[in-house]
Parts: structure tokens; C-alpha cells; sequence
């Protein structure tokens, strides 16, 4: 069917745990989320002008096919970013006028970037149709923002805004891309998100450095365990017997990534099994490692973990996401959620001078068109 325009949604996503797993080729457990990114597409009879407006931003931009390159900053390269990878891989298309906007906080740990990389490649292969499976769009996204972003994300985000399915969480093997779908039922309980509102401008780089110490840690390995290729075939005993060789900070980061990957898949052990007070235990474990072993926190995170340590009807709490800003994720029970964030919202403008922002969230399908 031919088309002029296209209209695609594409969701935000959540993590339960697996936090700095998903670029050592290990275990997550993401979900897509009711908080989208919409992308309208539309064909403007133009060889290579390509024109977007940014409506939440109040913001244009505009740039050639055949001649475009990355800016200093800013949503304009996630938009250059796809349309590259496209033609990397060899996609045809021609001029086009985007108009985005959506309801994903930016910077609050639910991956608004892959929200819009996903929903920008999902158009434009049904508007050309170009024939990409849903795994081709799902690279291209994430190569988009290694090449024109200069972030090394891993798979996860653009993965879980892709193939997300309602009510359900998904285990992904980052290194086979095998992917399973667990029902999320959690009975009394429910999700909560607080964002911090921060975003400390160490996320960017640290995130980058933080990936580069794993590979440091994997060549010290590979000494001891020459069939070792990443942290993902790592053993917390094969770890210890190469933690004397490793500089501590290293070795807390390798400690980390190697227990975490332990966690997921207790995690979906939980899940099937319906144990919810062990999925809290392993998500403030989760935290405990990023804030000690990958030094990925924020004070902003801590102390709104620390706010849910004796609070009964709070099973887990973690940080979410890269790290330095962005939200806490708790497991809540439902009749306690209204006067937990009025408790919470308060303590935390006493302690820090500024709001946080609550978000109830539920589960979702994936990236799909509107019409």
C-alpha cells in the first residue's frame, strides 16, 4: 500500500534489573512503557530535503540527503543518526517533513533516545517501504547513536522500545539476541518511578569509561582464561582468582557486571515462581552494586533509595538506568503509592532544594503505527 504519510508511536522503556549488562553481552529484563515518543512522517516530493520540527522543544531543523553531518549537540543527531545507518545499510528514500513530540522525560532514565531513534527508522521503512525486519531497525538505531551521538549503548533500549509486548517483561541475551517474554503480574504490588530531575553531566563519559574499564578487566581475564571474550563468560570465582591482578576500581567494575548477570536470571526465576519479595531483595542489590562497585549513582538516587529502606510495604528499590540522574524504580504496594510520593516528594525538596517527578507506569507494547 502506498502512503504519503505514516504516524508511528514508540514507547519509552523501564529496566527491572540489568544495569550495565547489556554492552559486557549479558542479561537484561526491560519493558516497554505507556510513555512514548510519536513520530509523524510525511513525503514532501523533494529528492534529499529532509525537514523536522521538534514540538516539545518549539524546535526546526533541516538538512540534505547527500550532505549532512553530526552537530556539536542535541536531538538533531539522533535524527541524522538513523537516517546514516539507513543508508548505510542500503535503504532508498527520498525527501521527507518529520514532526515529533511525546510524553518520555528526557534524561529520566526511560530511554527517550531510543523512543525516537526507533519510532524515525519504523516510519521511514513503512513510508519507502524498505523491507527491514524489526531487527534491522533495532541496529541501525542503536548504531546511530555509537556513530552520531557518540554514546556506546548497548542493545537494550532500542531492543525493549521495538519489540515490547504488553503486560510482559523481556529477557534478553545481549550476545545471541535470544530474547524470552515472562508475564509481569505482581499481584498487590505495582511500579513506581521517582526521577530525581538531575542529570550530572559525568553521565556521558563516565559511560563510555565505564565500558572501556570492563574490556580492561576482560584482557587481564583472558590471561588466566584464554576462551574468556567478555564479561558475560566470567564466573564470580574465575573473577576472584584474577582480582589480585586487576586495580581495584576495575575489579569492583568486573564484580559488578558479573553478580548482576547472576541477578537477572534470579530475577526471572522470581517472576515465574511468583516469589515478589525476592524480585525486591535483588533489585536493592542491584542498587547497592552501582552505587559501590560501578560508582554509577547520584546522592539524588541514594537518599531516595535510603527513604524506602524501612518502609514495609516497598520490596525494591534501585536506581534505573545509566546512572548519575534519572529514576529510582520501586516495587510498591498499590494502597501505599499516593501518601509514599507525598512523603517521599517532601523529604526530598527538604533535602535538596527542588521537586522530584512520579510516574506511575504500565507496561506497553512496542514501537507500532497509529495509522
Amino acid at each position: 500500500m502506498k502512503r504519503n504519510s505514516v504516524i508511528v508511536q514508540s514507547p519509552g522503556r523501564i529496566n527491572i534489573i540489568g544495569e550495565h549488562t547489556d554492552y559486557n553481552d549479558g542479561y537484561v529484563l526491560p519493558a516497554a512503557i505507556d510513555k512514548k515518543a510519536i513520530f509523524k512522517i510525511t513525503k514532501n516530493g523533494s529528492e534529499n530535503r529532509v525537514n523536522i520540527s521538534a514540538t516539545n522543544v518549539n524546535e526546526t531543523y533541516s538538512f540534505e540527503l547527500n550532505n549532512f553531518k553530526p552537530i556539536t549537540s542535541g536531538w538533531q543527531n539522533y535524527i541524522m543518526g538513523v537516517v546514516k545507518e539507513l543508508q548505510n545499510i542500503g535503504a532508498n528514500f527520498s525527501g521527507f517533513d518529520g514532526e515529533f513530540g511525546g510524553n518520555v522525560p528526557i534524561g529520566g532514565g526511560m530511554s527517550s533516545s531510543a523512543a525516537l531513534e526507533c519510532s524515525l527508522a519504523f516510519g521511514l521503512n513503512e513510508l519507502f517501504n524498505l523491507g527491514l525486519d524489526k531487527w534491522q531497525l533495532i541496529k541501525t538505531s542503536q548504531m546511530a547513536e555509537h556513530n552520531f551521538v557518540g554514546i556506546k549503548c548497548g542493545i537494550m533500549d532500542q531492543f525493549a522500545s521495538m519489540m515490547g509486548k504488553k503486560n510482559k517483561v523481556m529477557l534478553l541475551d545481549c550476545r545471541s539476541l535470544k530474547f524470552k517474554y515472562f508475564p509481569f503480574d505482581l499481584g498487590n504490588y505495582q511500579l513506581l518511578l521517582l526521577n530525581t530531575n538531575v542529570s550530572h553531566n559525568l553521565a556521558s563519559s563516565e559511560y563510555n569509561i565505564r565500558r572501556e574499564e570492563c574490556e580492561s578487566g576482560v584482557k587481564i581475564i583472558q590471561k588466566r582464561f584464554p576462551t574468556v571474550k567478555n564479561l558475560r563468560d566470567v564466573s564470580f570465582q574465575m573473577l576472584q582468582q584474577c582480582t589480585s591482578e586487576m586495580p581495584k576500581n576495575i575489579s569492583r567494575r568486573c564484580h559488578h557486571v558479573v553478580m548482576e548477570n547472576n541477578r537477572v536470571l534470579a530475577a526471572t526465576d522470581a517472576l515465574t515462581q511468583n516469589k515478589i519479595h525476592l524480585l525486591g531483595e535483588l533489585m536493592y542489590q542491584s542498587h547497592v552494586s552501582l552505587q559501590k562497585d560501578y560508582e554509577v549513582s547520584c546522592p539524588e538516587l541514594d537518599y531516595l533509595v535510603k527513604l524506602t529502606l524501612d518502609k514495609e510495604y516497598i520490596l525494591g528499590s534501585r536506581m534505573m538506568g545509566g546512572g548519575f540522574g534519572g529514576c529510582t524504580i520501586n516495587l510498591i504496594d498499590k494502597k501505599e503509592v499516593n501518601s509514599f510520593i507525598e512523603f517521599a516528594s517532601e523529604n526530598y525538596r527538604n533535602q535538596f532544594g527542588f521537586d522530584l517527578t512520579p510516574y506511575q507506569v504500565a507496561i506497553r507494547n512496542g514501537t507500532e503505527l497509529i495509522e
